[in-house]
């Protein structure tokens, strides 16, 4: 039995969380460098920059899930899920449900770690498309394990279209980001299903993510300078797992709500 109490505690504890992130990523934050490397861009830069995203995204979909699982174990994230949702069952009170939490904010923690030696070193050595797809594998293999925490499979076209969303609304600003903010969690729970196609999407996610990282991953292709493109990663993963975490839990809490009220 699902304790009401301690979910609607958990509840309200995300609804605040959700508002704080709106909050400090409602605009999006210009400095005066970006000015001035916008002269040096080239004016191809930005659609080869769309194509390689895109690129990236097909090839890790297609064939690279199975090359990031080979770095962590699937299986026990799965298994620590079902130990987790049977303590819970058991124990019934808040920590219990917090635990789920806390869980996927571990791995999260590790591939952050990942993502700076990854951009660092790449941008060390000059290295900016190049460094994509290591880029995205390491944001998807931290959304992925973000995923299993909470009970959740990734590889379904479902799961996917999910995942890519969430990225792209993580990239919004303004009322784009309120507007993407809501559909996803009508989506969450039930009250609008998604009216997209995955390859329309893919583009989608992949402009959001080539208009935020243009400059960054221009500077990135510079050596020993690039080391700031490169440190850009762990910041945009950063913001982006956050993201992706508040709506996974978004979606765990609302379907044990949807249980206490099946159970009523």
């Amino acid at each position: 039995m699902v304790n009401q109490k301690h979910l609607e505690k958990e509840w309200k504890k995300l609804i605040k969380s959700e508002r704080s992130y709106l909050n400090r990523n409602l605009h999006a934050l210009n400095g005066n460098w970006q000015e001035k490397i916008e002269k040096l861009v080239p004016q191809k830069f930005q659609s080869t920059l769309d194509k390689t995203f895109l690129k990236a995204f097909d090839l890790i979909f297609e064939k690279g899930t199975t090359v990031i699982e080979k770095t962590y174990n699937r299986e026990k994230l799965e298994q620590d899920y079902k130990i987790l949702e049977f303590v819970d069952g058991v124990k019934n009170n808040r920590s219990s449900l917090k635990a789920f939490g806390k869980h996927a904010a571990k791995s999260r923690m590790t591939n952050q770690v990942i993502s700076i030696a990854e951009g660092v070193g790449m941008g060390a050595l000059g290295i900016g498309l190049p460094d994509i797809p290591l880029f995205l594998g390491v944001l998807l293999k931290s959304i992925y394990e973000i995923a299993l925490s909470y009970g959740f499979a990734y590889d379904t076209i479902e799961e996917q279209l999910f995942i890519l969303q969430v990225m792209e609304a993580a990239l919004l600003y303004e009322q784009e980001l309120l507007n993407m903010d809501r559909k996803l969690n009508r989506q969450i729970s039930g009250i609008e299903p998604p009216e997209i196609a995955l390859e329309e999407q893919k583009i989608r996610t992949a402009k959001a993510l080539s208009n935020e990282l243009l400059y960054l991953k221009f500077i990135q292709g510079i050596p020993v300078a690039g080391i700031a493109g490169g440190i850009s990663d762990v910041v945009y993963q950063k913001k982006i797992t956050d993201y992706a975490a508040m709506k996974y839990k978004r979606r765990f809490l609302w379907q044990k709500r949807s249980i206490i009220k099946m159970q009523e």
